[in-house]
């Protein structure tokens, strides 16, 4: 009996004695990525966890279901605050879901994250530590489990992301590790060499700086429902918004019952009647509420509303939703109004307040702008309404940051002509430079460059322009392509011209065209200039100054005077039946001095701007620029002209 054992003790012995040794002996592969009781700091991990492919049937391209789990656990000293998490998924994913966790750009799902992105934690959007948790894993941890779409990889390959990390201010991560073919994880910790201005002992965290800041402030709660007053302040420069629309997600079937200093896009109170809010709220007069929608549109109210006593009376209010700058008018750089919100069971307490998510807001011809999260920050302070020289503190407050970007594929609404007094031609705006109609083939081309322009066709609608053009092309000996490129689409072009260079200074001319419906007032325009904005003087029309953008004094911020502060829109011609349109136009001639700027070449590239903005949106610019080599090549064609004639003329002596 004992010689029969004796091998399988000494087997079961070896292979205790294997199994015991470090992991970097027992196998040669890379060392993973520190466990999680490892790490002193914010442990995340991805897992994949089931695939399938699902139709249609395209080998080219072929979709699978992808689920998987993303975990963020806070090993750290410190409270982490607003977790955000970048996922850099590679494979063309589509999300369309997401449970405890928002994108953080304010996208709503399902959506496409083909490039990666990064979540936000909603509804636990903090991760508290073991030592004030006594380790309780449902306040330091949070797992957000993911269901989506992926493109090319089939089972059994997984789909796993590029990488992982902590979004974070103040954290370092390293490149994060693969655990098998499954599972990827990294450990991120505090970066000692980075400073912000976060505190341990502070509650919140502090206000951010953005291009754009809405404010979401309660000021009153009960216990089913809340009074909030949101305010969108500008704090760029060279921002703005013009009819702005807001919106944002209910997260727990709210409903907004009355607004005052805004109001929504569309009234309508039937999916209350018809849902849940119905049957909870049934003595509720549903007639007067204003929104049910679970993602609502807020449109500004008229000037005339300002003082209503039923609709306005709100600080900031009432402006036909325009938002300028700081540097045009600081008194109107802001807009504000309240609204008071029902909640839906579990939430009937008024210490429970779940702020609204994935925000968005737009206007008409301005930048595009992407909203981040709500972030819990210090309860805001307003003027008492007792007329007292104290402040009332709002019960809680949430702000939300959103930058100005550019969103893929999206055209500018704008465009920029370049001339000069050296070139009888005109560069005119881009062909297609924003965006071209869907069917072109019988009509222009999309892709040949825009024909050089007599001057005073600037004036002319592009579909009047074709004569003109074509008689110009053949007096110059230009391009005559065909078919022919396509116009602009541009509601508002723009025409810089460099009017004069002397030897100590230089003139140009800007000019503004509206083509469009919709007329302008308070209208702004910033030229960037790279080397000539320390020359500036003066303009004679317009209003205008110097600005730094990122910290450089390269732009000059142009309005108009009084009087001259509305480009009003297209007009039919003085003959209808046969005269073109007609667009609004404004100008003005704008000076420089040399004095600050030596070795400027205006008449090269340093004459002309590298970026134009309208109302905030940025311009579309021409590739070329007006070339001083006709004034110089028609000077030399001239000169054995006139020495013949000298020359006759010395002979006639």
């Amino acid at each position: 009996m004992a010689s029969t054992t004796r091998p399988f003790i000494f087997a079961l012995a070896f292979l205790t004695i294997y199994t015991a040794l470090p992991l970097s002996l027992s196998q040669t592969t890379e060392a993973p990525a520190p466990a999680a009781d490892l790490c002193n700091g914010v442990f995340i991990s991805y897992s994949y966890t089931d695939g399938k492919q699902i139709a249609p049937t395209f080998p080219a391209r072929q979709p699978y279901r992808f689920e998987s789990v993303l975990t963020v656990l806070n090993n750290g000293e410190e409270d982490l605050k607003s977790w955000k998490v970048f996922v850099g998924f590679q494979h063309g994913e589509y999300l369309v879901s997401a449970a405890n966790a928002v994108l953080a750009d304010g996208s709503a799902y399902p959506g496409s994250v083909e490039n990666g992105t990064v979540f936000a934690g909603f509804p636990q959007t903090d991760l508290k530590t073991a030592i004030k948790t006594a380790g309780d894993l449902t306040q330091m941890q949070v797992q957000v489990k993911l269901i989506g779409t992926q493109f090319g990889v089939a089972p059994p390959a997984v789909p796993m992301p590029a990488n992982i990390s902590l979004a974070n201010d103040g954290f370092r991560c390293p490149k994060a590790s693969l655990q098998g073919n499954n599972e990827m994880q990294v450990c991120c910790i505090v970066d000692s060499t980075v400073k912000t201005n976060i505190t341990a002992d502070e509650e919140f965290l502090p206000r951010q700086n953005g291009d754009l800041s809405i404010m979401y402030d309660v000021t009153r709660t009960y216990g089913s429902s809340y009074f909030a007053q949101v305010t969108i302040s500008n704090q760029n420069s060279l921002g703005r918004l013009d009819s702005w629309k807001l919106s944002w997600d209910w997260m727990a079937q709210e409903f907004i019952n009355t607004m005052r200093g805004a109001y929504p896009s569309v009234v309508d109170s039937s999916e209350c009647i018809f849902g849940e809010q119905g049957k909870y709220y049934a003595d509720l007069d549903f007639a007067n509420v204003l929104s049910c929608e679970k993602r609502p549109t807020i449109i500004d109210l008229p000037l005339e509303k300002t003082n209503d006593t039923k609709l306005g009376m709100i600080p900031y209010c009432c402006r036909n939703g325009t938002i300028l700058p700081t540097t045009m008018d600081a008194t109107k750089s802001k807009s504000s109004f309240q609204m008071e919100v029902y909640k839906m069971p579990p939430n009937i307490n008024r210490s429970v307040i779940i702020p609204p998510q994935n925000w968005a807001i737009n206007g008409t011809l301005n930048p595009d702008y992407k909203c981040g999260p709500p972030v819990r920050v210090s309860p805001s302070q307003f003027p008492d309404a007792s007329g007292l020289p104290v402040n009332s503190t709002a019960v809680a407050s949430w702000q939300v940051v959103c930058n100005i970007t550019q969103v893929k594929g999206a055209s500018p609404r704008c465009c920029v002509s370049f001339s000069a007094y050296f070139n009888e031609s005109v560069v005119p705006c881009k062909t297609c430079a924003c965006g071209c109609p869907s069917n072109t083939a019988q009509t222009c081309s999309t892709t040949a460059p825009s024909m050089l322009l007599p001057p005073e066709m600037l004036l002319v609608p592009f579909e009047n322009r074709t004569l003109k053009a074509k008689a110009w092309a053949e007096l110059k000996h230009l391009a005559d392509p065909n078919p022919m490129p396509c116009g602009d689409n541009c509601g508002v072009s723009i025409n810089w011209h460099v009017l004069s260079d002397y030897s100590k200074g230089w003139t140009a001319r800007v000019t503004l065209f509206n083509w469009g419906e919709t007329s302008f007032a308070d209208w702004f325009t910033a030229v960037q200039l790279d080397k000539a904005v320390p020359g500036f003087e003066k303009m004679y029309s317009f209003n205008a100054t110097t600005v730094g953008t990122d910290g450089v004094n390269n732009t000059v911020f142009m309005q108009g005077l009084e009087g001259l502060n509305y480009l009003v829109a297209e007009v039919d011609g003085a003959n209808p039946k046969k005269d073109p349109r007609v667009p609004g136009k404004l100008q003005s001639v704008i000076s420089f001095t040399k004095k600050l700027t030596p070795g400027i070449n205006v008449a090269g590239r340093d004459g002309f701007p590298t970026k134009v903005f309208f109302n905030g949106e940025e311009c579309s610019l021409p590739d070329i620029y007006p070339s001083s080599a006709y004034r110089t090549s028609s000077a030399m064609m001239m000169f054995p002209v006139l020495l013949m004639v000298a020359v006759f003329m010395l002979m006639q002596q």
